[in-house]
């Protein structure tokens, strides 16, 4: 079961789906991620493999739709894609929560 609870309640998105949401990007950064870097309180910079870069901006773009509070970056940036996701101050424990998402693991 995929935890949710971190997600505000300004997130549109039905709540039967936000753990499908979650697993998708869950499984696309799994096999597309190269770092993390938390860049300061409200922005957090990810290194993405450019072969998913499809798929990334179709998610970015669904999730952008139900959390309008996010603002995703994408520059291409030598093979890789650099993501600049960047969040009100309010909204600073989303972006916690998915930094340290994204950085449990050896994989980074």
């Amino acid at each position: 079961m995929v935890e949710a609870s971190w997600v505000p309640d300004a997130c549109t998105l039905p709540s039967a789906e936000r753990p499908l949401r979650v697993a998708e990007f869950d499984a696309l950064f799994e096999r597309a991620l190269r770092s993390v870097e938390r860049v300061d309180r409200r922005r957090l910079r990810l290194v993405v493999d450019e072969m998913w870069e499809a798929e990334l901006r179709d998610l970015i773009a669904r999730e952008s739709s139900c959390c309008s509070f996010f603002a995703f970056t994408i520059v291409r940036n030598g093979g890789g894609l650099v993501v600049e996701i960047a969040v009100p101050p309010v909204h600073e424990s989303v972006l916690d929560a998915l930094a340290a998402r994204l950085t449990r693991g050896s994989r980074h």
